[in-house]
Order: structure tokens, then C-alpha cells, then sequence
């Protein structure tokens, strides 16, 4: 394979050579194609693909998470990116920093099981109790649990006026990284609602939660290969250390090459992993023979 070659097999499925996604129908295919995408381009993970990219059906000029309110085709990668959410055909995943992942519903489990809440209904446990949470995240989930879906000004009426919106956003963000909530919804003017997780996707949790680790690494290293076509070991790493350590990733990786379903792959002067691809029909026919 040649890069120009890996190049344009990446273009073809991140909707980035001039084939841009404009229908759910089409989003949902393109989030099922790559599994996971981020919302605007990170510098931190280039190997990884933008749904406003998709959008536009482009990898130029495409604004990051800072400047995306000054850049009028944000809008409409927007309302797309809530409907394809809203019918629950991918799901968010909010992470350290502005580091948002659309992530298909099929793998969404997998991200569960290594992120999620094993107790989902349970309280959101405080940082004195020796788990992760602050005393007004804690309060916003029992807020959510108790009404439903709210916005940030509702949770602030229903938690108490002293707290501020800045802080608020920060309790969402501790509870939407452990998966304890979700954004539901969004409207202009009144901005996102958020509920609970295990009450806007019941069945999602529950698959999650019978996922083991080491599964559930497994079919995130498979799936993200399959979405980049491939990948050099630390690239592939750098991402899913986001989820769980290096070592795990690093164990599945190498458990996948022993069992042959990854292998190697020259590009240039790099070698790459990808996914092992099937034999061709001759080969078959000997194997089977």
C-alpha cells in the first residue's frame, strides 16, 4: 500500500473527499463506517475523524472546538449532529479538556464497559467518599435522576442559584465522562438538555455492562482500524488511553496479531497495523481444500 493510497481510502470514509454527508441517513453510515469521530479536529489526535469534516466533505479549513462558533457551516454540522443523537443512532462521549466522540451506537457498549458507571442507577458518589465526582455533580445527577431531562438554567434553579453556570459546566462535564448522563437535546437560546444515561439508553447500558475489559479493547482497537485503515501502534494507543491504560491497549493489540485478525503493513517507509484482510478466493479454496 502506498500513503497516497491509504490517504484516499481515509478521504473515501471520513466524507472528506468532497462527498460531504447532508441527511441522518447518511451520518448514521458514515458514524457505522469509522465508529467513532471527533466533533471538530483535535491536534492531539490527527488520526481520527471530524464530523464536521464529514459535513462540509472536507479536511481543509475546518475550525477547531475554540473557533467553531465564528464559522457558519458549525451551525449545520450542529443541528445534523443532534438529530443523528436525538434518535439515538450514536451517542457523545465528553472527555478530558473540549475533547468531544460521537461514537456509533454499535460500539457505544464497548465504550461503556470501560468508562461506564458498573452501577448506573446508584448515586453519583463524592471525592470524599473516595470516587470521582464533586458534591455538586453529585447533586445535579440526583437532580436529573429525580425531574428528567433539564438545561443548565433549570439544573441551576433546581441545585441552588448559588452555584454558577461555569461550575455547573464543569460538574456536567465529571458526570458525562463517567457516563452517569448524557446531552439529550439542543436548542438555540436555551442550549443542551441532559439526563441521566441509564434512563435515555437503557438497552446500551446494559449490553455495556455485561462487556468485559478486554473485550470491549479488543473491539475498540478493531473498529478504530477499521475506520483509519491503519494505524502505528502508539497512534493507536494515544487514542484509547483516553478509556484505559496503554497496557491494556497494548495487550489487546498483541493478542489480536497472535490470533491474526491484525498484521502488519508497509506504507512508505513506516510500518503500520491493520486489520488482516480476508484471503483472497484462490487462498480460500486451498484452505478449505
Amino acid at each position: 500500500m502506498t500513503e497516497q493510497e491509504l490517504e484516499r481510502q481515509r478521504a473515501t470514509l471520513w466524507h472528506i473527499d468532497g462527498a460531504p454527508i447532508r441527511t441522518v441517513e447518511e451520518a448514521r453510515g458514515c458514524i457505522e463506517a469509522v465508529g467513532l469521530a471527533v466533533t471538530y479536529p483535535e491536534r492531539a489526535f490527527p488520526l481520527v475523524p471530524s464530523f464536521i469534516g464529514a459535513y462540509v466533505g472536507s479536511a481543509a479549513g475546518l475550525p477547531d472546538f475554540r473557533h467553531a462558533f465564528a464559522d457558519p457551516r458549525a451551525q449545520g454540522a450542529t443541528e445534523l449532529m443532534v438529530r443523528l443523537l436525538r434518535e439515538r443512532h450514536a451517542f457523545e462521549l465528553g472527555l478530558a479538556g473540549d475533547i468531544d466522540l460521537i461514537v456509533s451506537a454499535q460500539m457505544f457498549p464497548y465504550f461503556y464497559a470501560l468508562v461506564g458507571d458498573r452501577n448506573p442507577k446508584a448515586p453519583a458518589k463524592v471525592k470524599a467518599q473516595g470516587a470521582a465526582v464533586s458534591e455538586l455533580a453529585a447533586r445535579v445527577f440526583e437532580s436529573l435522576q429525580k425531574t428528567g431531562p433539564m438545561t443548565k438554567t433549570q439544573l441551576q434553579t433546581a441545585v441552588g442559584r448559588e452555584a454558577s453556570l461555569p461550575a455547573l459546566d464543569r460538574a456536567l462535564l465529571e458526570l458525562w465522562s463517567i457516563l452517569k448522563i448524557t446531552r439529550v437535546d439542543y436548542h438555540p437560546g436555551e442550549g443542551a438538555s441532559w439526563d441521566v444515561l441509564y434512563r435515555w439508553a437503557p438497552d446500551a447500558v446494559k449490553e455495556g455492562l455485561n462487556i468485559s475489559v478486554p473485550e470491549a479493547v479488543s473491539a475498540l482497537v478493531s473498529k478504530y482500524l477499521e475506520g483509519v485503515v491503519a494505524a502505528e501502534q502508539e497512534e493507536i494507543e494515544q487514542l484509547l488511553s483516553l478509556l484505559t491504560s496503554r497496557s491494556k491497549v497494548r495487550d489487546a493489540v498483541n493478542a489480536l496479531l497472535a490470533a491474526r485478525e491484525l498484521s502488519f503493513v508497509t506504507v512508505g517507509l513506516k510500518t503500520l497495523i491493520h486489520m488482516t484482510p480476508p484471503p483472497e478466493p484462490q487462498q480460500r479454496r486451498r484452505i478449505l481444500g
